[in-house]
């Protein structure tokens, strides 16, 4: 029975003829043995046992190889052979008329990939400066989508009446009320990992009460409304992104230009008053989930009971951290709103741009919340708050 497994034989020296001259061996020619095809490599472990053995076989263009011995060849097998060879014929080759056909199929077809070429310092300046006219394209139109939604919220203070009220009510439905459960689960968790991972190191000094000033501040403060906006940017801010950059793939936005409906007024302003309304109200309900995920823990690992948790956390909390908590959520909410507004009128009328949108828009807007974050710590830190 045949071997299938494909493998070579490396050249043995060949013996001097009887009564010849005495002369160095010849090397004889290498035999590839078994079947060299697709189905055959792509056995686990076989490609690597070739590669293996092919290396013990230098590509030295003087010497003889023998494929008739070959069961079966297809054009992956011959390409393995053309590369190892250097991609040009050996001295001496034996094969049989079919094998030396797919041979020649391989060799005339075959397109060795040039190097990429190394950028040179002027190329990597100009694709610096490109990069950078992008960001300042892109702050630009950010500007003026704030300077427009200022204006139509002039407008709608004239004539409130006029108001998309429908449209607002609706976006604080599905962004604020549907982002509930899982804005809990997720709060909920990070409190008793906050809460045993600092029950761990105060229980060695005997600080046991101190996790109710540790937790207290950084949930009402920080982490609460940072975790609620980082799950509203990839949740909702995606969705906005999402749903203008699809209008603009069917060209509704076209009709609305068309039609005089102003594109800002009807579909940036509605979402960023919903955003700002939704995301105060969720970081609130996230951050509670959070302090009772905190407070299980802290009963748990401390024995400090949810009522002395309760008592102890409006004397450790000032109400002025809840202030500023709530201040920052309205921020994060316009950010993220307007991140999605923004990228969602960019895309163009592909499904790859819409895809690329979505992409880059929770990216940006997850940076700028924790940008923004990090001024508002520094801003406030400076003056004592």
């Amino acid at each position: 029975m045949e071997d299938p497994q494909p493998r070579i034989a490396p050249p043995e020296p060949e013996l001097p003829a009887a009564g010849a001259r005495a002369r160095a061996a010849v090397a004889g020619p290498v035999r590839v043995l078994g079947r060299w095809t697709t189905a055959q490599l792509s056995v686990p472990g076989v490609w690597q046992a070739l590669d293996a053995s092919l290396q013990t076989v230098p590509p030295v263009t003087g010497l003889a190889w023998d494929l008739r011995l070959v069961q079966r060849l297809d054009h992956i097998g011959a390409q393995l052979l053309w590369n190892h060879w250097g991609r040009q014929w050996p001295a001496q080759l034996q094969t049989l008329p079919s094998q030396r056909s797919v041979l020649e199929s391989v060799a005339r077809f075959s397109v060795q990939l040039p190097a990429p070429p190394r950028r040179s310092f002027m190329q990597l300046f100009e694709a610096l400066g490109e990069r950078v006219l992008q960001v300042l394209e892109h702050a630009r139109g950010f500007t003026i989508l704030l300077g427009q939604l200022l204006l139509d919220t002039l407008r709608l203070l004239r004539r409130p009446h006029q108001g998309p009220w429908r449209d607002i009510s609706g976006h604080i439905y599905r962004m604020g009320t549907t982002a509930l459960p899982i804005t809990a689960i997720v709060g909920f968790l990070i409190g008793v990992v906050l809460a045993y991972l600092m029950a761990q190191q105060l229980h060695q000094f005997g600080a046991d009460t101190f996790i109710v000033d540790i937790l207290g501040i950084a949930l009402i403060r920080e982490l609460g409304p940072v975790l609620a906006a980082v799950l509203m940017a990839g949740r909702s801010g995606s969705a906005i992104t999402a749903q203008i950059g699809v209008m603009r793939v069917t060209e509704e936005l076209d009709a609305m230009r068309v039609m005089g409906i102003a594109p800002g007024f009807r579909l940036v302003l509605p979402r960023a008053i919903a955003m700002a309304l939704a995301m105060p109200l969720v970081s609130v309900w996230t951050t509670l989930l959070a302090l009772a995920g905190g407070i299980l823990a802290a009963d748990l690992t401390l024995n400090l009971s949810p009522s002395y948790f309760v008592h102890a956390l409006p004397d450790a909390v000032e109400l002025s951290n809840l202030a500023i908590a709530t201040g920052k959520s309205v921020v994060f909410g316009l950010v993220i709103a307007l991140v999605g507004c923004h990228y969602g009128l960019r895309v163009k009328p592909n499904t790859e741009s819409l895809g690329a949108g979505t992409t880059r828009s929770v990216v940006t807007a997850i940076t700028l919340v924790i940008v923004v974050d990090a001024l508002f710590a520094i801003v406030f830190s400076d003056v004592g708050v």
